[in-house]
């Protein structure tokens, strides 16, 4: 079963860092703007983005399809600061899923730096949304290669499913969510990254 996000565990990045592996998912919970709002609300979670956590050397970054910016490699300590609180870090359990190789996963979402987000993508998952065209739109239940630019969890189930675990079974890539990869039996919640305290 996966954790309550709600009973969060803060913890202090610095004291974070060491425990953070390959392929971990980081969960942004949502700002109190509107598209936080509206993001959330589709997806029914507090979640509105999606990322992976990678190492490069002694440097931890943080991959991701971000809206204005594209797919890119960031480190984690400039997200954490601009996101305090915010980012909930998830992982899978490879005794349970010893077939996953969160090394692939990495390696996938490394490959998409440079390309542009899924503005496209992001506009026809949203279209599912709506009253009236959802009773019209067929269901996709599997995933498919990446034919379009992603946008942030539509490119974290893809390097998941790639790597051997659909994190969302019965779900395309193309409409998975932030809430959707919360709600995965596949990830476990281990703490929430808090900005270290400042100096006095």
């Amino acid at each position: 079963m996966p954790a309550d996000p709600q009973k969060r565990r803060p913890t202090p990045y610095p004291l974070a860092r060491p425990l953070i592996a390959d392929g971990d998912v980081l969960l942004f919970r949502r700002r109190h703007n509107l598209q936080g709002i509206l993001i959330g609300a589709a997806g029914r979670s507090p979640y509105a983005h999606a990322a992976l956590a990678a190492w490069w050397d002694s440097c931890l970054l943080c991959l991701e399809a971000r809206q204005f910016a594209g797919c890119r490699a960031v480190t984690l300590s400039s997200q954490v600061s601009d996101h305090p609180g915010r980012i909930d870090v998830y992982r899978i359990d490879s005794a349970r899923w010893p077939e996953y190789r969160q090394q692939k996963a990495v390696d996938l979402m490394r490959r998409l730096c440079g390309k542009p987000y899924g503005w496209f993508a992001l506009f026809a998952a949203s279209l599912r949304h709506l009253p009236i065209l959802r009773f019209f739109v067929r269901p996709e239940l599997n995933g498919r290669a990446l034919d379009r630019p992603p946008y942030c969890s539509m490119a974290v189930a893809h390097a998941m499913r790639a790597a051997g675990v659909d994190p969302v079974p019965n779900l395309s890539d193309r409409l998975t969510e932030p809430g959707d990869l919360a709600r995965s039996a596949v990830l476990r919640y281990l703490f929430t990254l808090e900005a270290p305290p400042c100096a006095a």
